[in-house]
C-alpha cells in the first residue's frame, strides 16, 4: 500500500497564497502518478491538477490554470496556489496510483486524508 500525508491547507483572503504538501510512503516509487483532488460541500469533486510519471507533463483544471502550479521533489508531491479565490474553497485531497490513466477517470487508487482550503472574499 501506499500512504500519502498531506499538509499546508488553512484560510486565507482572496488573492493570497497556499502551499499544499503530501508526502508519499509505502510502497511508492517513481513510476507512480500523482494528483489533487478537491471537494466543496454540496458540489462534485473536481480533478485539480496531475503530475504525471516519467516526465509526462501536467495537467491542469482550467479554472486554476496559471494560478496553481503541481510539482514533486522524489516522493513529495506540492500544490503552489496563487491569486487564490473563494471558489478555490474545499477540501484538497492528495492521490496516487500506478495506473495514471485514473487520475482522469476520477478514481485512483490511494488517497491522503484530506486538508481544507478555505479562501474569504
Amino acid at each position: 500500500d501506499v500512504e500519502l500525508v498531506e499538509s499546508g491547507g488553512g484560510s486565507v483572503q482572496a488573492g493570497g497564497s497556499l502551499r499544499l504538501s503530501c508526502e508519499a510512503s509505502g510502497d511508492y516509487d517513481n513510476t507512480y502518478c500523482m494528483g489533487w483532488f478537491r471537494q466543496a460541500p454540496g458540489k462534485a469533486r473536481e480533478r485539480v491538477a496531475t503530475f504525471y510519471s516519467r516526465g509526462s507533463g501536467t495537467y491542469y483544471l482550467d479554472k486554476v490554470y496559471a494560478r496553481f502550479t503541481i510539482s514533486q521533489v522524489t516522493n513529495t508531491l506540492y500544490l503552489t496556489m496563487n491569486d487564490l479565490k473563494p471558489e478555490d474553497t474545499a477540501t484538497y485531497y492528495c492521490t496516487a496510483d500506478a495506473k495514471c490513466i485514473t487520475m482522469r477517470t476520477g478514481i485512483p487508487t490511494y488517497w491522503g486524508q484530506g486538508t481544507q482550503v478555505t479562501v474569504a472574499s
